[in-house]
């Protein structure tokens, strides 16, 4: 129970920063304890970067931020090796994705060169530069920006390349109450400077290892694979959830249960982060879009014919 309220601790001091945005922020530190990336696709100027530095902030995390654009090169993402001063050996030149946090600022107005390199890091924890392979350090966390589809000189992501990221959420603008109060926080100060450390790294692993010991019913094992099957099956849909896209939301579910104070999963878990982790993992048939049909429609459907176990818990965070 301790870390469970050390994570709901995360989620107020981040909350500090990035006002009236509670529910993204907790869908965010979900993906982070299930040890997934998290891809923040949105307008510019909503708080995207700022909510990635809070969280690197609140958890003492060391954290690297590089800004996208159609120059930077895959040795600007992972590093690369220099001659030493001797002529004699190669030093390796650490790039900025060597840390524990990384903030990919706009990766979709990049080279799709320069995306693979990232997203390899990201599926294999390592970076290999000039047949050498070195791990990143632990806990890595990708916590990638995107400007929406249409954006100018903007490059979408391939599906196989979507699907490395956990979950994609979007912050969206803040009501009118929330904006008045970022504009008086932003007076005379950064809040971000105010922003007080609530875990260390080690303790944040600590908490990664709890969420995995999180128990699932089989019948919620069940629930989850009918859900993903359905998205494969459905005549509208062109590109289905991946076995890969299946993992990804029983981790989030055990992430969601774990910060609602309990160490089993409800059926309930795995409605709250099911569009959120599938969402950017389907492609729909052209009929679908002529029918006024969206993913977020489609999903919504799913989630209404295939019918939950009967497990009920109360919830506590949300």
């Amino acid at each position: 129970m301790f870390y469970n309220m050390k994570a709901i601790q995360i989620i107020d001091e981040v909350s500090k920063v990035v006002i009236g945005k509670r529910l993204v922020i907790g869908k965010v530190l979900t993906a982070i304890l299930a040890k997934g990336h998290i891809l923040l696709e949105d307008r510019p100027g909503v708080g995207k970067t700022t909510l990635a530095l809070a969280f690197s902030k609140a958890m003492e995390l060391k954290h690297h931020r590089l800004q996208f654009t159609p120059d930077v090169l895959p040795t600007d993402v992972v590093g690369y090796h220099l001659l030493g001063k001797e002529g004699e050996s190669y030093q390796y030149k650490a790039g900025p994705v060597m840390c524990n946090l990384f903030l990919a600022d706009e990766i979709n107005r990049t080279s799709s060169k320069t995306q693979s390199a990232l997203l390899e890091v990201m599926e294999e924890g390592k970076v290999t530069v000039d047949s050498v392979t070195r791990e990143v350090p632990k806990p890595f966390i990708v916590i990638a920006t995107q400007n929406p589809i249409g954006s100018i000189g903007t490059q979408m992501l391939p599906e196989s390349q979507l699907d490395r990221f956990m979950v994609r959420l979007s912050m969206g603008y803040p009501d009118l109450t929330s904006e008045i109060g970022i504009l008086k926080e932003r007076q005379n100060t950064n809040p971000l400077n105010n922003v007080e450390k609530i875990v260390e790294r080690e303790e944040l692993l600590k908490i990664q290892n709890l969420v995995e010991e999180v128990y699932i019913h089989d019948s919620i094992y069940e629930y989850i694979t009918r859900l993903v099957q359905q998205t494969r099956e459905n005549p509208l849909t062109d590109l289905g959830v991946s076995p890969r896209g299946s993992l990804a939301l029983m981790n989030m579910v055990k992430a969601t249960a774990f910060l609602s104070r309990r160490d089993y999963v409800i059926p309930s878990d795995v409605q709250y982060v099911f569009k959120d982790v599938c969402a950017h993992r389907m492609i729909l048939k052209p009929k679908a879009r002529v029918n006024n049909v969206t993913v977020d429609n489609l999903l919504d459907d799913i989630l209404r014919i295939i019918k939950p176990p009967r497990i009920i818990a109360k919830e506590s965070w949300r």
